[in-house]
């Protein structure tokens, strides 16, 4: 139901104005005064509010932002019995849709309502849109309770709040795009363009375009002006993912870019300012990479302000039962399958498979499993590389073998720092996710830290 609050302490027009306005098929509330206005805005249903500019208690122009920053989708008209200019003015940079005079422009109020009513019902259509992509890309969507993700999630959720770069690495399929689009919609840009590209995908000339874009008869075929990802980027979030892939030539235009902010597109001089946000990918070593001259160490240094190391599925084995779940009860839907659930062995076979894809293995591994089966999944139902697998975890350790005699090495430095697992992964010299992948693989206590 289109809604309208009327605030005006003349009773008689306001009753033969709402009965006008009811008549058209509108819901009518009615305030005599700023207090009761107020105290009638923050209904959600409500459109437009007409508002008178004289009232008992208060002025209808400075009651404007008030009534918007209460109910900021309501859209606002004046009503006055003696317009000025000077008043029309300040209303409308106040936030008021418009300022017309009783009498003289009553013939404009149920158009203007019209009006009104359309552009507040479509900002709250924006709204709602944007708290489904906002909860679609929230982190409690990152699937996962194992500390190698849960430490993750909690530095990317520090840093979404700032427009600091971000440096996401980790292995191919460990959800790193995931993760750049929770930073974007969970941080101050989130009702801006989030953009991305692949710079293994095209080459280089293509880059270069899609990155800066072109004007017209810039090269043969540019028939057009076409914007570029770092215009469409502005005052958003630009995503480049496997950036370790990107030409080293235009590795110096994007470092370029990145400090002062402005580019030029192909086949034209004029300079274009863009205030973007970026987030690069890879499952490079950036640092090695530079160092053997095959990435410039200017721009590693100048991307890697802050870099979060997505796990590796093998680290994080916990999550596997969870994953699966969500996979499977996703898949079967699509294929109109009843949950067709599975059995603790295929279950195991999962948690002791390497996983060298990752997550987009395992999702495309379940995938196949729902669709040539039709109840309960086995063994059976995996591919012959990962049935062919040797189960890992059930491999028994030998008295004098290196895993028995490296599980009693990490154990006796776990209790020596009382649990303290980042000093643990200091004094072993090992990355922490390794460090907490053999604490599960050996089944180890680790209590404390």
């Amino acid at each position: 139901m289109k809604t309208v609050l009327i605030i005006d302490d003349e009773e008689k027009l306001r009753s033969l104005l709402a009965r006008i306005i009811r008549a058209e098929g509108f819901e009518v509330l009615e305030a005599g005064d700023c207090k009761s206005g107020l105290a009638k805005i923050d209904n959600p249903l409500i459109d437009a509010v007409l508002c008178d500019v004289r009232l008992p208690d208060g002025n209808g122009v400075e009651l404007v932002p008030i009534l918007k920053s209460r109910n900021p989708q309501a859209e606002i008209i004046l009503l006055t019995a003696n317009g000025n200019i000077a008043d029309g003015v300040q209303a409308m940079k106040n936030g008021a849709m418009d300022y017309i005079v009783k009498g003289d422009d009553n013939d404009k109020i149920l158009p203007l309502l019209d009006k009104a009513i359309e552009k507040a019902q479509l900002k709250k259509k924006v709204k709602t849109l944007e708290a489904i992509v906002s909860n679609k890309f929230s982190f409690d969507k990152v699937i996962g309770t194992s500390q190698p993700i849960n430490d993750a999630i909690s530095l990317a959720k520090k840093v979404a709040a700032t427009d600091t770069a971000v440096l996401l690495t980790g292995e191919t399929g460990t959800g790193k795009e995931v993760f750049a689009q929770a930073i974007h919609y969970n941080s101050p840009r989130a009702d801006k363009n989030f953009v991305a590209l692949n710079c293994s995908a095209f080459g280089r000339d293509m880059i270069e375009s899609e990155l800066f874009g072109y004007k017209q008869g810039a090269f043969t075929g540019a028939q057009k002006d076409k914007r570029g990802l770092l215009e469409e980027a502005h005052n958003g979030t630009l995503f480049l993912d496997e950036i370790g892939e990107l030409p080293l030539e235009l590795q110096a235009k994007l470092l370029r870019v990145l400090e002062t902010h402005e580019f030029i597109k192909l086949g034209d001089t004029k300079t274009i300012k863009s205030n973007f946000r970026l987030i690069a990918a890879t499952n490079r070593d950036l640092k090695t990479e530079s160092e053997q001259h095959r990435f410039r160490a200017d721009l590693y240094f100048r991307l890697n302000v802050f870099q979060i190391q997505l796990p590796p599925l093998r680290d994080r084995v916990k999550d596997i039962p969870l994953l699966l779940d969500f996979f499977l009860d996703y898949f079967c839907k699509q294929s109109n399958k009843p949950n067709l659930g599975y059995s603790k062995d295929f279950l195991k076979h999962l948690e002791s498979y390497e996983w060298n894809g990752n997550i987009r293995e395992l999702k495309n591994v379940v995938e196949r499993a729902v669709i040539i089966s039709d109840g309960e999944l086995e063994i059976a139902s995996l591919p012959s590389n990962v049935q062919e697998s040797a189960p890992l975890k059930s491999q028994q350790l030998s008295a004098f073998s290196m895993a028995s005699i490296e599980k009693l090495h990490i154990q006796k430095v776990l209790n020596y720092c009382k649990g303290n697992k980042a000093e643990t992964a200091r004094l072993l010299e090992i990355g922490i996710a390794t460090l907490y992948r053999k604490i599960e693989e050996y089944g180890l206590q680790s209590s404390g830290q």
